[in-house]
Order: C-alpha cells, then structure tokens, then sequence
C-alpha cells in the first residue's frame, strides 16, 4: 500500500509538472501580434493562421489549467481539502475565461474578415466594435484568466508551504510571484499600467517559478516522508 501511494504520488508530480510547462509553451503560443497592433482590422485577416494558431494554442492552456490543480485534488485534500477544493474551482473558472477569451478572438478574426469586404465603409463603427472586443479580450485574458488561475496556484502552492511535499523555498517563492502576478491584473485592471514592461516584470517571477516547480515535480516529485505524513 505504501508503494502503491509513493507510486501514484510521484505519477502525479510528473503530471503536473509536465502540465505547467505544457501551460507556459501554450501560453507563449497563444500571443498573436497580428491582433494586438493598431491595424489588426486588416492584419487579422491577413495572418489568418496566425490567429488560428493562437486560438488552439489558447484552447490548450485549458488543459492545463483546469487538470493540474484536479489532478493535484487528491493528494492536497487530504492535508487542507478547503484550500485543495479552492484551488480546483478557480482552475476550473479560468478554463471558462480561456474559453470566451478564444471566442472574442475568433469574432475578431470574423470582424476582419467583414472589414476586409466593405472596404472605408463604415470605419467608425468596425473600430468602435473592435475596441471594444479588443478591450473585452484584454480584460478576459489578463485579469480574469489570469487572477482565477493564479490564486488557484496560490492555494495549493499554501499547502505545500504547510506540508512540506516541496521545498519550502519553491513555495514560499511561488507565493511571492503569485502576489506580483495578481498586483500586476490588479493595476491593469484599473488602468494603472498597460501591457508595458511593468507588466511584464511583475508577471515574471511567477512564470520562472512555474517553470522551477515543474522542473522540480518531473525530477524529484513530492518530499516522501512529508508525502506518507498525512495527518489524522
């Protein structure tokens, strides 16, 4: 029984860490410059794949970001089943939010598409709609995705912090960087900073870290004597 649980414990870790890396490599493919410059009315429809691209890149941060804190459910409830619980339903909420991020960024394929046929016709209004799409995407993407799937790393990376199964140097650093990535939605949230290198700096550590952890996980997975430690 206890090589049965130390088995599928560092089954688990592996997963999971594969699964954060999957989430990064996605998330870099899921950038698509042809939408996020001044022209993307007629860019969008010129790099057509490139939006495509995206939005299946997009699509498959899905996976990740709601499997890895179900797939961590079992292990991290029987330590702190509230936090493990927690973690589970905001991974499922930013799968949601990924998925109407995608749905904006197809209606913007579709409003270049449009755009594309009617020529200097109606200009006002395609920019009026596109803004707001482009404002809607924005908004979906960097704070409701992004805070949803990031407190969900915040709570587990809590009990790991409480348990022990990592190095408590990894989750109190993962923490750190869970706390600037939400400042970061927060201050673009209410317009504080854009998309600008501040941005991008507060987001940094947690994407580092992620990585860190993931690599962690797949080469030493869970600390055994914390992992058979599970308390009454």
């Amino acid at each position: 029984m206890l090589r049965e649980t130390t088995n599928s414990g560092r089954r688990s870790a592996s997963i999971t860490g594969v699964l954060l890396i999957a989430g990064l490599v996605t998330g870099i493919f899921s950038v698509v410059p042809a939408v996020d410059g001044s022209d993307y009315l007629v860019k969008a429809f010129t790099n057509e794949d490139q939006v495509l691209i995206g939005s299946f890149s997009q699509l498959l941060m899905v996976v990740s970001y709601v499997g890895i804190p179900i797939l961590m459910y079992p292990i991290l409830s029987k330590y702190n089943k509230g936090l493990a619980l927690g973690s589970v339903a905001f991974g499922i909420i930013a799968g949601v939010f990924i998925i109407i991020g995608v749905i904006i960024l197809l209606l913007l394929l579709t409003l270049s598409h449009e755009f594309s046929k009617v020529g200097t016709l109606n200009v006002s209004y395609f920019h009026t709609l596109g803004g707001l799409l482009r404002e809607g995407r924005d908004l979906v993407n960097h704070v409701a995705t992004t805070l949803a799937f990031v407190l969900a790393m915040f709570l587990f990376n809590c009990i790991f912090y409480q348990t022990k199964l990592v190095p408590r140097w990894l989750s109190v650093s993962a923490l750190i960087g869970a706390a600037l990535s939400i400042l970061a939605s927060l201050l673009f949230m209410v317009r504080f900073i854009g998309l600008d290198v501040t941005y991008i700096m507060l987001n940094i550590p947690i994407a580092f870290k992620q990585l860190v952890l993931a690599i962690w996980l797949i080469i030493k997975g869970f600390n055994r004597a914390e992992q058979h430690s599970v308390p009454n």
